[in-house]
């Protein structure tokens, strides 16, 4: 065997996935000295370059390409590993790598609070990242559970419901919009909005509620950040269309208005999904009983 360490397989696995040393060095929590010390040890082992630089970028070689496939699957299997050696431990410890998609971050922190309480020795850590990303990483077996707004339909996975997903269109306190009530859809048309990225769950949502009317979308501008998007949408730049869960603390100081639409808001739901052929942790069974047992309620009482 070659004189090389899972530690190193991990840290090239982050830089290949932003193709930045700095934010592998980031997520790792370590400099990127650290980070290049690591990747040069790797690729020491094997006697040949993993990544090269690209101006200021870097990208994969064609054997970084080829290793990062393997290191993936490597990967996979060691979380298999870890899975079958918790299950002579119990539900008492473990570790558990748990991915959500953005809008998710507003609620996750008070159920990893409440779940931390019933089980103190399971650890997790967290990724959010938007719903193309995240389904990237459930398809690589990278997280042991993943949180989005829709199952996905095409991965060979197992979603179950947790929680009701609400999704509304809200503008300025002083839009006329706001006064009105059982505003047809029609009225949007040429109502500018701002939106999330290609990519996320809730412009997916998005785009399928316009379909339905057969309307076309007057996008003003795309941000990344539902929290930029509530920001502009205060300052009059349009309207947007969000889960109303991450706009339950603007609609009641009275710096957003949700649009009165007649049927809406729409209902969406929350799913807590992973692949179906993987084998889940006794903590990772737990915490997924959890979501489906005490999520809902939680999020409604905390909403």
């Amino acid at each position: 065997m070659r004189n090389y360490t899972l530690k190193q397989i991990q840290t090239f696995i982050e830089v290949a996935r932003d193709k930045s040393v700095s934010k592998a060095a980031e997520r790792l929590f370590v400099t990127q000295p650290a980070v290049s010390m690591q990747i040069r040890q790797l690729e020491d082992a094997f006697g040949l370059p993993l990544i090269e630089p690209i101006g200021r970028n870097i990208q994969l070689t064609r054997a970084g390409q080829e290793f990062l496939v393997h290191a993936l699957a490597a990967m996979a299997r060691f979380k298999d590993l870890e899975a079958t050696m918790a299950e002579h431990v119990g539900f008492s410890k473990g570790r558990i790598e748990l991915a959500v998609v953005s809008t998710a971050k507003y609620f996750m922190p008070m159920l990893l609070v409440r779940f931390g309480k019933l089980f103190p020795g399971i650890e997790l850590t967290l990724r959010i990242d938007n719903r193309e990303n995240i389904l990237g990483m459930l398809s690589r077996n990278e997280a042991d559970l993943v949180v989005m707004g829709r199952a996905p339909n095409t991965l060979d996975c197992e979603a179950t419901v947790f929680a009701t997903n609400p999704l509304g269109i809200v503008c300025a306190p002083d839009h006329p919009l706001s006064r009105r009530k059982r505003v047809q859809f029609e009225e949007f048309k040429d109502t500018r909005f701002v939106v999330r990225e290609k990519g996320s769950g809730t412009r997916a949502a998005m785009e399928r509620l316009f379909g339905q009317h057969d309307m076309p979308m007057n996008v003003v501008m795309e941000m990344p950040s539902n929290e930029t998007i509530k920001q502009a949408v205060m300052a009059g730049m349009g309207l947007s269309f969000l889960s109303l869960r991450t706009v339950r603390h603007e609609l009641a100081a009275g710096h957003l208005a949700l649009v009165d639409v007649n049927g809406m808001p729409l209902m969406g739901h929350w799913y807590v999904t992973h692949l179906s052929q993987k084998k889940l942790s006794p903590a990772a069974k737990a915490f997924k009983a959890f979501l489906i047992e005490q999520g809902g309620p939680l999020i409604d009482s905390w909403a």
